[in-house]
């Protein structure tokens, strides 16, 4: 058999090799850039990376990177997480002064300290919402709640606080999913269990003070049995998203339950109108936007790749960050750690005494040298959390200046943050004692909304 000569088989060992290396600069181009590559086209200014691009292949070489999923969150920085960097690995958009300052033009009043604080810091699509509200275009809201425990903590409220503020401000319908199956497929409880604290939850929800007759709150479990439409949904996104791709997305492993796999597309299902027939009627076009916190975002990456295909429209997302635990920002707080967080059923002395005790502080070892040399604001967790709850700016202001000066103590920097969400907690309390089974029911009781398309 005659065989190819010597020098010619190393050129073209050299060539498939040049081969491999281009097509794996191309990979690298459209991951920085969101483009595919072509010569003589250099990238425009404001590309971005695709819906599910970088982040979304699973793919993490740099440990020293903020691990960030629906899941698990963690960082080595005192800090907390780099969220510059997580906006460019997740390819959104940073809401900057621009985009706060249309928000304040469009609605003609100032707008939430958490945009005003970057607290809710990166989107999707914010402009096309705020495009269509400019033409008197409907659209509606979509966040929700993991149910795992019956007792919710603060950090769990910052999603809906800032929900009820959108619903207020733009006057439009709002609905809240409940994943009580998410918590019986990741968690080792009952679906009774799930269903309960799903219930529970709910009175908390209600208790923020959203308008019933602008609002549906959800059970999985409850719903997708009654609902068709919504089941339709759930089998369309299904039938558009490969093994493969939710094992890069989520990091499912072929150990995982079929329920967890599958899961992804029942939470998808809520960004498209028709899966609500008694609100949108068989309306698929109107738009959704959905806030929630940056680690739910690889669901709604998965959403708008789909979307195009089964004939919907993107949903736009607001993304917030994460609220520390009061140990420091390394990590999200935890239901299971009674310490990590101040949960809405802790009496004014426990708020004390976990404030007291377990926030991390910013300050130095003596009083001698915190005068001298100030405190750090951006690592102490009573200012961080102060940033979340304190709506006047300027005090706010003050108080981040006395401490990095030093005129502030820790104690004293402590003692504001107790006198703040002591009275926050007592009054939701207040709320959510006259919020009762059957308020529950109406909220939950698929019907019609009010509003205007």
């Amino acid at each position: 058999m005659r065989q190819t000569p010597l020098p010619f088989r190393l050129m073209q060992a050299e060539i498939d090799a040049a081969v491999q290396l281009l097509l794996k600069l191309k990979v690298n181009y459209k991951e920085v850039t969101g483009q595919d590559y072509k010569a003589g086209c250099p990238p425009s200014e404001n590309s971005v990376a695709p819906d599910n691009g970088p982040a979304a292949d699973g793919d993490n070489d740099n440990d020293d990177e903020d691990t960030v999923d629906p899941w698990n969150v963690s960082t080595t920085s005192a800090k907390g997480v780099d969220y510059d960097k997580l906006i460019v690995r997740f390819g959104s958009n940073k809401i900057d002064k621009e985009l706060v300052d249309r928000i304040e033009k469009v609605l003609g009043q100032k707008p939430h300290r958490f945009l005003r604080r970057e607290i809710f810091f990166s989107h999707r699509d914010m402009n096309q919402i705020l495009d269509a509200y400019e033409k008197n275009k409907s659209f509606y809201l979509y966040t929700g709640r993991g149910p795992s425990s019956e007792a919710m903590h603060v950090g769990h409220l910052i999603p809906f606080i800032f929900t009820k503020w959108l619903q207020d401000v733009f006057d439009v319908p709002l609905v809240i999913q409940m994943t009580d199956d998410e918590k019986y497929l990741w968690k080792d409880l009952t679906l009774e269990e799930c269903h309960h604290f799903a219930v529970e939850n709910a009175k908390d929800i209600i208790a923020c003070g959203f308008d019933i007759n602008k609002t549906f709150i959800f059970s999985d479990l409850d719903y997708m049995g009654s609902c068709p439409e919504f089941y339709r949904n759930v089998v369309k996104i299904q039938k558009h998203v490969t093994f493969n791709q939710v094992k890069g997305i989520f990091g499912f492993t072929d150990s995982d339950c079929i329920g967890k796999i599958s899961f992804p597309a029942i939470q998808a299902a809520p960004s498209f109108s028709n899966s609500f027939p008694q609100i949108f009627g068989a309306r698929k076009d109107i738009p959704c936007l959905i806030p929630c916190a940056i680690d739910q975002d690889p669901y709604f990456r998965m959403t708008r790749d789909v979307a195009p295909r089964i004939g919907y429209p993107k949903p736009a997302l607001l993304h917030s960050t994460f609220f520390p635990a009061l140990q420091g920002a390394q990590t999200k707080m935890s239901a299971s750690d009674s310490n990590s967080s101040i949960f809405l059923t802790d009496t004014p002395k426990q708020i004390k005494n976990k404030v007291n005790k377990h926030a991390f502080s910013g300050g130095k070892d003596t009083v001698e040298e915190h005068r001298k040399h100030g405190g750090n604001p951006e690592v102490d967790v009573s200012f961080m959390y102060l940033t979340f709850f304190m709506e006047d700016d300027e005090q706010l202001e003050k108080i981040r200046q006395d401490y990095a000066s030093g005129a502030l103590l820790t104690g004293e920097l402590k003692k504001i943050l107790i006198e703040t969400l002591q009275p926050m907690i007592a009054e939701h309390q207040e709320r959510r004692k006259q919020v009762t089974d059957e308020t529950v029911k109406q909220f939950m009781t698929p019907r019609p909304l009010n509003f205007k398309l």
